[in-house]
């Protein structure tokens, strides 16, 4: 009875309604959707905060909800970078910790006794529904409701990010690509409509990402390059010049209020684009008013003066500064997005981070799959549809072009930066599956498409009854029907493939390891947190622990420790007297430790268990990095004659007596895991070690994690001489 009144009351419904419910229940149904895809890690784990960097911003949240947001601004922390202590409030993007704040103080406004790992743990899968929803706004300004429904969807299971929005990645990008996406969404509403509503908001949106993430550089040349294009092409309108203007005054003003941001938008290289493009827009302005109230001649005259004058001033500047000395600096990172051999070669340290290697092609297909071939068809569909004189929505289109071949190459670069692709690649795949299953869908019963579309022409309703199939259309129907139908297993493919990579490559977090035995069973390695718990209880609070800095922030926010080295990476040389300490030998080592002040020293260790991501496989990366502090460090002599990096008996002298050597492999000589392996046999490198009676003389056994994963040495104080 039920069911037949809401079927008659849907029924009297006009279609517009229906379609304005069905497209409701859609995006609520994704809504719900990219947040459970999400929920892996805590089905799994626990609620727990994963990776690295998201702890330092767990520990500053805490910081600012504690101590509020004057104190938080003006933090300065001098149990990191010991002992050098970091101004915290003036170097980091706080829009992150902001959210999460704010979304703390509302749930407890309201009655909800929130806890604040809680809020930290589940905020990224919800940012993620929002981006989901802002996505499909996006698209459908670009082209129409069904592709922003496809692309909505696409977007809240797209591995690429997952990989950065799911439970417990507490970090910047998870709020971040929220931000972009609505910053391009109001921003290309506003070139359409010429609106300086539609561009405060877009100012506003800007003005998030820039608090929230490094990556707001992007947004700040990809539209300026996308206003360029659009001048060159010749489709420059005044809307353009009212987006274009009042967004980047607007936008710049507010991001200089971030601390980190400061001056940067009108002293770094990296905004200049931006900058000069803005110059250009006036000038294209000043050139159509002359146009419009002078004469042509009179015109001419002016428009040829104001272009040598400007010219000629433009090349004096740039002469006085350049005798001054004055230069505009760029970011190491700006450059090894450019040119992905400069940081190999000038900057080892943003090398040696796996997240900025440039990625192979399995990694493109592992993160987006179906999309590698949709992408490429979708920016087809969208070169096509610029031709049309009739297309309403051409300029959308053409920063959609932009956007995909900008993201494109960066992803290329930098494997960090298939977060920037995926929105792209998103709405690219769904403009190509609705135009492939709208234009043969239809076409799959063309006498039923006929006959509905000419209900209401009986002379065309007889015209089509008379039609052969032949005349309808050109391809068969049974063509029609293996591409709709091969479209449909590439997309049940695809769910299916980003199911699997959520649930197995991103829900482990890198503090508990897990691991398939041979029968299938899992078995969990939790040596971190027991590392770090141990130095809770059983350090001085005071005590100083020196690491390679991945471990950092883990160190100070779990173990409430002071740390020589963290995840920031803001001092090059610090980390490489670190690595220089670690790549020495131990007397060498035990001198850096007594200038710093060290009580232990911990390193992380997966022979035993084999976990590959140990200090032994970082340990060229130290070499490296502490070489340009000290050019004597040479990495040659860490290989053999060969050109090997080895452990075994067969390694370089300097390899197998270094403190990282040592310190890795103490005692290890005794273990003797399987009856067919000899005793000090390395699972990770697969070989027996070539150094088995180690000794230490400056430093002692501390603590050793139950699978040898995290070893802790105490330092030996001086014997006093007196």
């Amino acid at each position: 009875m039920v069911l037949d009144r809401v079927n008659e009351r849907i029924s009297q419904t006009t279609p517009a309604t229906q379609r304005l419910l069905l497209r409701t229940t859609t995006l609520v149904l994704i809504y719900i959707l990219a947040f459970v895809a999400r929920l892996h890690p805590i089905i799994r784990f626990e609620t727990m905060i994963h990776e690295f960097d998201p702890y330092f911003n767990y520990r500053a949240t805490q910081y600012l909800i504690e101590h509020g947001p004057v104190a938080f601004h003006n933090w300065f922390d001098p149990t990191v970078w010991y002992p050098l202590g970091r101004a915290v409030g003036f170097t980091i993007y706080p829009g992150l910790m902001w959210t999460a704040a704010l979304v703390h103080w509302f749930l407890n406004a309201i009655g909800i006794a929130a806890n604040v790992r809680h809020v930290c743990v589940f905020l990224s899968p919800w940012m993620a529904s929002n981006t989901a929803i802002v996505t499909y706004f996006l698209a459908k300004e670009v082209r129409n409701e069904e592709t922003g429904l496809l692309a909505a969807a696409f977007m809240a299971i797209v591995p690429a990010y997952i990989s950065r929005s799911v439970a417990g990645s507490f970090d910047n990008e998870g709020v971040a690509i929220f931000a972009m996406v609505l910053t391009f969404y109001c921003f290309v509403k506003s070139v359409r409509k010429g609106s300086l509503l539609w561009s405060a908001f877009a100012s506003l949106s800007y003005f998030y990402m820039s608090a929230s993430w490094g990556g707001y550089v992007f947004i700040i040349n990809l539209i300026p390059l996308y206003v360029i294009v659009m001048m060159v092409s010749g489709r420059y309108t005044n809307r353009l010049y009212i987006a274009y203007s009042s967004f980047y005054v607007m936008g710049t003003l507010l991001s200089m209020q971030i601390r980190f941001i400061g001056f940067q938008p009108v002293q770094s290289a990296e905004h200049l684009l931006a900058l000069a493009t803005f110059a250009a827009v006036q000038l294209h302005a000043i050139f159509e008013a002359i146009d419009n109230f002078l004469p042509p001649s009179s015109a001419q005259w002016l428009q040829q003066g104001l272009t040598t004058a400007l010219g000629v001033g433009g090349a004096l500047v740039g002469l006085g500064l350049q005798i001054s000395g004055w230069e505009l600096p760029w970011s190491p990172r700006f450059y090894a997005a450019l040119d992905p051999s400069y940081a190999k070669e000038w900057q080892p340290i943003i090398a040696s981070v796996s997240e900025h290697q440039p990625p192979s092609w399995a990694t493109f297909f592992f993160d987006l799959h179906c999309q590698v071939f949709f992408l490429p068809a979708g920016l087809y569909y969208c070169f096509k549809s610029l031709k049309s004189p009739t297309e309403p929505k051409r300029d959308a289109l053409v920063f959609v072009i932009m956007y995909g071949l900008v993201a494109l190459y960066l992803s290329g670069v930098m494997i960090r930066l298939l977060l920037v692709l995926a929105p792209v690649a998103c709405i690219l795949s769904a403009i190509a599956v609705s135009s492939v299953l709208s234009t043969h869908i239809p076409k799959m019963h063309p006498h039923e498409a006929e006959r509905a579309a000419a209900s209401l022409n009986k002379k065309k309703l007889e015209e089509a009854a008379k039609r052969k199939p032949e005349e309808d259309c050109q391809m068969t129907h049974q063509l029609r029907t293996v591409i709709v139908a091969a479209t449909a297993v590439m997309l049940f493919c695809f769910v299916f493939h980003s199911t699997w990579v959520t649930a197995e490559a991103y829900s482990s977090p890198s503090i508990v390891l897990s691991a398939r035995q041979a029968d299938g069973s899992r078995v969990l390695f939790d040596d971190f947190r027991e590392a770090y718990y141990w130095i809770a209880m059983n350090t001085a609070p005071s005590a100083r622990f020196m690491a390679w800095w991945d471990y950092g922030y883990q160190l100070s926010a779990i173990a409430n420790r002071t740390v020589v080295v963290d995840n920031n990476a803001w001092n090059s040389t610090h980390i490489a007297t670190v690595g220089k300490a670690f790549t020495g030998n131990e007397t060498v080592a035990y001198d850096i430790m007594k200038r710093l002040d060290v009580d232990y020293v911990m390193v992380v260790f997966g022979g035993l268990s084999g976990y590959g991501s140990d200090d032994i496989n970082k340990f060229l990366w130290m070499v490296r990095i502490g070489s340009s502090i000290d050019p004597t460090i040479d990495e040659a002599e860490y290989f053999t004659k060969t050109g090997e990096f080895r452990v075994d008996a067969q390694g370089s002298p300097k390899t197998l007596n270094c403190l990282m050597y040592k310190l890795s492999y103490y005692r290890f000589g005794e273990m003797k895991m399987d009856e067919s392996l000899p005793a000090g046999f390395d699972r990770v490198r697969n070989v027996e070690i070539g150094s088995k009676n180690i000794e230490l003389e400056h430093v002692e056994e501390a603590f050793t994690s139950k699978n040898w994963m995290v070893r802790i040495y105490k330092v030996k104080r001086p014997e006093n001489r007196w």
